[in-house]
């Protein structure tokens, strides 16, 4: 069975690609996680935060909004000293303040989801990507949401991270054409 390149390098990277990555998630708690995680990998490699997505499930109280948009300085002190996650002050203060901004985006748009998914009218971009071909840093569509997240007071949104947020969460099937997982997403 053909698969991306990428997917190759590692047993866990081979299976994130084969059932996670790419998979439309409509969930607000499990686009949050994800969020999370993604910014968390700025500046590090997926493998490393693939690693310790566990232990950020444990860390962050398996991404409850309702809970993580209430730590105090108590909890960053906890996660802080917690070497199972990325241990920056400035990512996790973004996760509590995030949390918080999906808050009031759940009130405006009635989910996170429905606020993510508006911007291709519910529907996957497929990129048509080939086999050994770069994938784009970032794209019209997460420049867009970049923008607008930034706007409505989102932290660590460039479109970089955004762009692989929304190939994660199945927004943009940017597998490549030749892989299994490509037509299995519609493309």
């Amino acid at each position: 069975m053909e698969k991306c390149e990428w997917a190759k390098t590692s047993e866990n990277m081979e299976s994130y690609h084969d059932e996670v990555w790419g998979v439309p998630i409509y969930e607000d708690r499990l686009l949050f996680r994800k969020l999370v995680l993604d910014i968390n990998q700025a500046g590090l490699s997926w493998q490393t935060i693939l690693n310790k997505s566990a232990a950020f499930d444990l860390a962050f109280d398996q991404f409850e909004l309702e809970v993580v948009a209430g730590y105090d300085e108590e909890k960053i002190q906890e996660l802080l000293q917690n070497a199972g996650i990325i241990r920056n002050r400035r990512k996790i203060e973004a996760a509590i303040h995030n949390a918080q901004v999906i808050q009031k985006v759940q009130v405006e748009c009635g989910s996170f989801s429905d606020y993510l998914w508006q911007f291709t009218d519910h529907q996957i971009v497929h990129t048509h990507r080939h086999k050994n071909e770069a994938m784009a840093p970032t794209s019209e569509l997460s420049d867009t949401i970049s923008k607008d997240m930034k706007k409505r007071g989102f932290k660590f949104v460039g479109s970089t991270i955004i762009h692989a947020y929304l190939q994660a969460i199945g927004i943009i099937n940017d597998h490549e054409i030749e892989c299994f997982r490509y037509k299995q997403l519609g493309g």
